[in-house]
């Protein structure tokens, strides 16, 4: 009986402990969303780390996920395509993410494009006709993850 209570007690914490992907985070503190929306330029090409709910996850690689405060601001987190795979349920869970800061500049069909490759990946439709310019996209280059068990 005395085995019994201790495998479950076991089995518990190991269902309770937090999903560590990739790189260790190294980043004393997280950034607020809101900081890095407000002034993108500061941060950019700087290692960041940022906490918040996941309220979307790439559906057909697990390659990107979206962080967003408790005000609703959010920051996709992209990594490069198997160095760590996102785990598809984890929306809702709490995460903190870390990476080097970045933007890029996007024509309209880049933008265009980008939208459409993320709209097939989280499984919603998408309207070309809704991007009407070009424009600059903020992300998080991943390089490491901790997912809260809940």
């Amino acid at each position: 009986m005395r085995t019994l209570i201790a495998f479950l007690a076991a089995c518990t914490l190991l269902a309770a402990a937090d999903t560590k992907l990739g790189k260790p985070l190294t980043a004393k503190q997280p950034v607020a969303i809101a900081e890095l929306l407000a002034k993108p330029a500061d941060y950019v090409g700087k290692t960041v780390q940022v906490k918040g709910k996941i309220t979307e996850v790439c559906q057909m690689m697990g390659c990107w996920i979206y962080v967003a405060d408790a005000q609703g601001n959010k920051i996709r987190v992209k990594v490069n395509d198997g160095e760590i795979v996102f785990p598809k349920d984890g929306a809702g869970r709490t995460a903190a993410a870390e990476g080097v800061f970045t933007k890029e500049d996007l024509t309209r069909e880049q933008a265009i494009d980008r939208a459409r490759e993320e709209a097939k990946d989280s499984g919603r439709k998408f309207d070309p006709a809704s991007i009407k310019t070009g424009t600059a996209i903020y992300e998080i280059q991943g390089t490491g993850a901790v997912i809260v068990s809940d």
